[in-house]
């Protein structure tokens, strides 16, 4: 317990990993097998959904509170103009070395699979323009929060927020419930925190007890080559916030955010790790009212591994096929995937149903998504840590483009060691800048 909550989540990664290799290994009853996996699954179940119960009033009542503080609606627009055109680049950024990385390696080069039946039961909805704009305006507040729609949910607190900042002493009152509800929200964080070093051992063993690290071994290529196209993910976004943050500042961010990331990792759920990663990003300095505004934009909008993986794994099924695509298609096929990506982030195994739903456009069999199915877990580890560490280096640069970090990224002390999450304080205290409310 000294030392903190990063340490037994890590512990809980080698205990799942050496329990769950031992079950595959040396249980062969089929039904003792299904019980393991009941039970580790029904674990890791409590702990997504304790975390899932949180998410929208969390999203909701830290986004308006930070809204209601900026107050001007051009404001509001600024930061969301900087964040988009983070967004944009790191989107081209993970697009262009998912494709650069699968044409380099060719993995699927030599399986010279044939096209057979369709993929039943994974299927995506079409893909229009007009939907996906549709799809941003809830019909219902309620419904929208029911579903954790995310993405109409931000509309919506961004709607109230601006119209808390302008409407007077009423104003104040508002102001104060959003604070005190996100304090709550972040209070019970901390309660399900603590189940966490469980569920990532949950996690893990029941992904090895079900298929075994030897499913790793005999996609060793597919794996291997994609998880290379994120270690060169990684490098550019670090490189990118260290030119906006410093080396000292890009640093001190990573170790700040090191548990979110690794919860991200072993639960393969961004969600899990949202309510965490928004308290570390308010200790390493960055606003509530930047963080609550960039993150759940970056949810939607910068999932720049699952972008990586769709683009690698696209590829890599039409190298399976022996289908060679000119460079138009190319060019085609990451602009669809660009867009499809935005559109069903909310959508469970949302990377594949973007790969089967883009596969068609080419003439490429859907029915090679089966073939990377089988280790779409592990890939999906990878991808969900990448996210999660992308938003955070968005979030820390828009609020450094703002001037509105609260702590140096230049003199700041490194985060050693992991505090404990507290509730955090009403925000209209904080020196980054005064309340601005139109009395």
């Amino acid at each position: 317990m000294r030392r903190g909550l990063t340490g037994l989540v890590v512990l809980g990664m080698v205990l799942g990993l050496v329990f769950g290799v031992a079950c595959h290994a040396f249980v062969h009853d089929p039904g003792a097998l299904r019980t393991i996996i009941g039970a580790l699954e029904l674990a890791t179940t409590i702990f997504l959904r304790t975390i899932k119960m949180i998410i929208a009033p969390l999203v909701f009542a830290t986004l308006v509170a930070g809204v209601a503080r900026i107050g001007d609606s051009g404001a509001v627009g600024r930061v969301a103009g900087r964040a988009m055109l983070w967004f944009l680049a790191a989107s081209l950024v993970s697009l262009g070395i998912g494709l650069s990385m699968v044409e380099l390696l060719h993995p699927g080069t030599g399986l010279h699979l044939r096209a057979s039946g369709g993929v039943a039961g994974l299927k995506a909805p079409p893909l229009t323009a007009v939907g996906f704009v549709e799809h941003l305006i809830p019909t219902s507040i309620v419904d929208a929060m029911a579903r954790n729609e995310v993405l109409q949910i931000v509309v919506f607190a961004v709607v109230v927020g601006v119209a808390i900042g302008n409407i007077g002493p009423a104003g104040r009152d508002l102001l104060k419930m959003s604070e005190a509800l996100s304090a709550a929200m972040l209070k019970m964080t901390t309660y399900v925190m603590n189940l966490a070093p469980i569920a990532v051992f949950a996690a893990v063993a029941r992904a090895l007890t079900e298929q075994g690290i030897e499913l790793v071994a005999t996609y060793a290529s597919y794996v291997g080559g994609f998880y290379l196209a994120l270690a060169l993910l990684w490098a550019v976004m670090m490189a990118a916030g260290a030119v906006v943050l410093g080396p000292r500042g890009q640093w001190d961010l990573v170790k700040t955010i090191r548990q979110p990331a690794l919860i991200a990792l072993s639960t393969t759920s961004s969600e899990a790790a949202y309510p965490v990663l928004l308290e570390k990003l308010e200790a390493f300095g960055v606003p509530n009212r930047i963080a609550s505004f960039v993150l759940p934009l970056g949810y939607s909008f910068n999932l720049v591994g699952s972008m990586c993986y769709c683009t690698f794994a696209a590829i890599f099924v039409a190298q399976a096929y022996d289908i060679q695509l000119t460079g138009p298609q190319l060019a085609q096929l990451l602009l669809l995937l660009f867009v499809t990506s935005k559109g069903i982030a909310s959508v469970p195994r949302a990377s594949l149903l973007v790969v089967a739903s883009s596969l068609p456009y080419f003439k490429i069999p859907d029915a090679g998504v089966l073939l990377i199915l089988a280790v779409d877990h592990f890939l999906d580890m990878g991808r969900t840590a990448t996210n999660t560490v992308g938003n955070s280096i968005a979030a820390a640069s828009v609020a450094k483009w703002e001037g509105a970090m609260a702590i140096s990224t230049t003199t700041r002390p490194p985060a050693d060691r992991d505090e404990p999450m507290t509730a955090r304080k009403p925000t209209t205290s904080r020196p980054d800048r005064p309340l601005n409310i139109r009395w």
